[in-house]
């Protein structure tokens, strides 16, 4: 009987413009030297984990993320994992966006020349289809909002819902499904880091 899909989640390191909150889509930024050490220290916790498929965001910073944790030589660029394209607001903050537009929030009006929210969520169902005729660990080295998008729709929530699960920079999260009721999907871990926690690969427990 084949190994049901476990996606493991991995944000990319920390960048420039991660710390000062400038949003980054197509930009190819590459990680602070902080973002670096926090990419290396994925790799001998990753190094535990038997991967089926390695796949990875074209941009920069995910493929360092994924190269100094230890997997570029098994990697995949796979284009729907790059960050939501923020278009006309690349580069801006969203407290310097809402002083034009008070209301705005990007989870519910996308942005002007970038990817409305229909797009971007039907990327994340389009990547989820092609996962899920695999089977076994999967690991997916991509982006914060990106991110936060493919947890919602994993487990069937509108993208409007990703706001509510940020991801850490270098940070690891496990897609996978409710063992007795394998057509359940759920968030098995979320935010682990080699700093704070992290998770026995057999069991897929996080230990604080």
């Amino acid at each position: 009987m084949s190994q049901l899909l476990q996606a493991y989640l991995v944000r990319h390191g920390e960048t420039a413009w991660s710390i000062s909150g400038q949003h980054t889509g197509r930009t190819d930024l590459p990680l602070t030297a902080d973002g670096e050490n926090g990419a290396r220290e994925l790799a001998p916790l990753l190094r535990k984990i038997r991967f089926g498929r390695v796949f990875v965001s074209p941009r920069l910073r995910a493929r360092q993320t994924c190269e100094l944790a230890g997997l570029g030589q098994v990697s995949e660029i796979e284009a729907d994992l790059a960050e939501w394209d923020y278009g006309d607001y690349e580069g801006r903050r969203s407290s310097d966006i809402r002083k034009m537009r008070p209301d705005w929030n990007v989870w519910r009006d996308g942005v002007p020349g970038g990817e409305a929210p229909t797009e971007v969520s039907a990327r994340a169902d389009r990547l989820i289809t092609r996962l899920c005729s695999m089977h076994g660990n999967i690991a997916l080295f991509t982006h914060g909002q990106f991110g936060a998008v493919i947890a919602a729709r994993w487990i069937g929530l509108p993208l409007m819902d990703g706001q509510h699960f940020p991801l850490h920079p270098a940070s690891v999260s496990i897609l996978g499904h409710e063992p007795s009721h394998p057509d359940i999907r759920v968030i098995e871990l979320w935010n682990a880091t080699s700093s704070r926690f992290w998770f026995d690969p057999q069991e897929h427990t996080s230990i604080v």
